[in-house]
């Protein structure tokens, strides 16, 4: 259903999260792998999901291992060196089970293809496994897998290779290229040519752009990241390789992409998170519809925050995504009378929600603007993208015909006056004053005070 609702949004390709092509190489334990015919039957669901819409979309499968990031203890890696945000330490790959595995990756592609995706994605960056016999930061090794660059990264070309050779020439493979790692003893760029040459050479069909290993220190998509920051490490590979080359990281809105395209820094623009956030996001964009598209505001906080901590991800401006079979907003057959009191993200996901389910809704605020709280969290240096929440919501009010009532506050005798049938309440929250000695002190300010 996830798959399905982004191409019924019209995204040209889709790729999925990560798929193990072994057991060693799962995130955690029982999490996703495809090593048999069995769990590529089972992947037939999503990629006939995908096609049937009929907007011409196209799925890859992204091939992950996870190597030292492996959060079990049969974790394998390049060399025995624990990650810094890994609870285990890994076992070094002998010889014979490198060439296993990269026939594994090839395994695991060719399965891919008979579950119906149009190619996959080989994840080469972000520390991986792949990253991690790339980079002398972790490959300590002295026979023909370390050593020398040629040999450090002949896990990458021996992969692409094995999966060309199992898939065919008709099949799209992606290979995610760290073009920065931003630690100690990551690859120069010359090296990441050198790589990106040998890659195509191999028969890559399109380079992605992967910024940063997890364990980096340095903000690669966060909030206080420029909008396509690193756009530009993108465009230093054009000219070195004839194929298409993507690029990613906070890229959340159509005049954003228009720009990085336009000046050339890519063929291709990805985007993960954006698409949490709105499944139409490119409709919306191919119609003119800009004030329409719920932004990624670059939180992390139910997608990426989720994910690390073992939950369910989601997205916080929009909890549908990764909950399309539960929350399903049906157009109502019993036309209520409704008041929300409280115009901040909780009561403006409420009343729009409840008007375009049919009800008739009125919203009520004593600001003189809607957002509640995130008006303060818009101010502050950094996290600018909650405006477009803002905006998002404005647009929204307008097209389900909600009632707003700003400016005014309500009484419980106000609404039964009124004679509503539900009232919901969404009145926020007041900040906590801790018991701190002093706190009374004129000096001492609440964010409150500060921000407004």
């Amino acid at each position: 259903a996830y798959f399905r609702a982004r191409a019924e949004g019209h995204v040209g390709l889709m790729v999925t999260g990560g798929i193990a092509p072994n057991s060693a190489g799962r995130v955690a334990p029982f999490a996703a792998k495809l090593t048999s015919s069995s769990e590529a039957r089972a992947h037939k669901e999503v990629t006939d999901a995908v096609h049937q819409v009929g907007t011409g979309s196209k799925i890859c499968m992204q091939i992950l291992h996870s190597g030292r990031y492996g959060y079990h203890p049969l974790t394998v890696s390049a060399s025995a060196v624990q990650a810094p945000i890994a609870p285990f330490k890994p076992s070094a790959l002998k010889a014979a089970d490198v060439w296993q595995t990269i026939e594994d990756y090839a395994n695991c592609a060719a399965l891919a293809r008979d579950a119906g995706y149009d190619g996959v994605e080989v994840m080469g960056s972000e520390g991986y496994l792949i990253n991690q016999f790339i980079s002398e930061h972790v490959n300590k090794r002295t026979d023909e897998w370390g050593g020398t660059y040629e040999n450090r990264t002949r896990i990458a070309t021996e992969i692409v290779k094995r999966i060309r050779e199992k898939v065919g020439a008709d099949f799209i493979i992606i290979f995610r290229l760290s073009m920065l790692d931003l630690l100690e003893k990551g690859n120069s760029w010359d090296e990441t040519v050198m790589l990106a040459k040998a890659l195509e050479a191999a028969g890559v069909t399109l380079i992605n752009t992967g910024i940063g290993w997890h364990e980096a220190r340095i903000p690669t998509i966060s909030t206080c990241v420029p909008r396509a920051g690193f756009s530009w490490v993108t465009e230093k590979l054009k000219g070195h390789v004839n194929i298409p080359l993507v690029t990613t990281n906070r890229i959340n809105m159509p005049d954003t992409a228009e720009s990085v395209l336009e000046r050339g820094h890519a063929d291709v623009v990805s985007m993960a998170r954006p698409l949490l956030a709105d499944p139409h996001w490119v409709l919306k964009a191919m119609e003119g519809r800009t004030d329409e598209i719920n932004t990624c505001i670059a939180c992390n906080q139910a997608c990426l925050d989720h994910t690390f901590k073992g939950l369910h991800a989601s997205c916080l401006v929009n909890p549908y995504a990764g909950n399309e079979t539960e929350l399903i907003a049906k157009k109502t057959e019993n036309k209520k009378k409704i008041a929300v009191v409280g115009a901040g993200p909780a009561g403006l996901a409420a009343a729009t929600t409840a008007a375009l389910r049919g009800h008739e809704v009125t919203l009520f605020d004593g600001a003189h603007e809607i957002g509640g709280q995130f008006n303060m969290a818009k101010s502050i240096p950094g996290k600018e993208e909650f405006h477009e929440t803002i905006r998002y919501f404005n647009k929204q009010l307008k097209l389900t015909d909600v009632n707003v009532q700003l400016n005014t506050r309500v009484s419980a005798q106000d609404l039964i006056a009124q004679k509503f049938d539900i009232v919901v309440l969404a009145t926020g929250v007041v900040p906590r004053m801790p018991p701190i000695p002093g706190i009374e002190h004129k000096k001492v300010l609440s964010y409150v005070d500060v921000l407004r």
